[in-house]
């Protein structure tokens, strides 16, 4: 269970409610599966993206469209407005079960030992060296110095220095990630995105 630091909370006002009949009958028949085969599903979804949009609908939209607000006039609503949307969405995930579980067999430990290699020694180092290069280039293009951070400076979140301001690398895709996930700190980040051919640098601070 995840613990709460209640310092978070004392500055809000606390309300206590009764769960409502329908909530209260969704946890109470919550499902239960084996262990680790929810992760299993979550990938094999992820990869045939069986429940997006064009598969199951817009949940966020569908669930405020629906004139009956109980979990059982719901149900009933969805399926009459997509009657075959579970079963399409089962047909996506669950060939990819049968790829996942058929790549399992072809994994050796000495196959994971690779993986392991290459993501702790050539992606660190491949990340370094990326990371010191675009130092490097935006320190060049503002006529200034630049530096790697210690690893002290690197517990909070700084990546290195330019003209003795700290900086943070990151690639683009990390602003696709939730802010609750991003790290809050106010310093400059530059962002990069990497091709086969080219690696493009974003910054706010010169014109790349």
């Amino acid at each position: 269970m995840n613990m709460v630091d209640n310092s978070l909370l004392k500055d809000y006002q606390v309300v206590k409610i009764p769960l409502e009949e329908g909530i209260g009958s969704i946890i109470k028949n919550n499902h239960t599966y084996p262990k680790y085969t929810t992760q299993i599903m979550n990938l094999a979804n992820q990869n045939s993206q069986g429940t997006r949009p064009e598969v199951v609908g817009k949940m966020t939209s569908l669930i405020v469209e629906c004139p009956d607000k109980s979990f059982s006039g719901w149900r009933e609503w969805y399926q009459k407005q997509y009657p075959d949307a579970i079963d399409n969405a089962t047909d996506k995930i669950f060939p990819m079960i049968k790829n996942l579980n058929h790549a399992c067999g072809l994994i050796d430990r000495n196959m994971v030992r690779e993986w392991v290699e290459e993501l702790v020694i050539e992606k660190t180092a491949l990340g370094l060296i990326i990371q010191e290069m675009i130092l490097k280039y935006v320190a060049n293009e503002r006529k200034t110095s630049w530096k790697n951070a210690t690893a002290e400076e690197e517990s909070q979140n700084i990546d290195g220095f330019i003209g003795g301001r700290p900086v943070q690398i990151k690639p683009h895709t990390y602003l696709s990630q939730k802010p609750i996930v991003r790290e809050n700190i106010n310093i400059e980040t530059i962002y990069y995105k990497q091709t086969p051919t080219y690696m493009y640098i974003y910054t706010k601070e010169c014109n790349l």
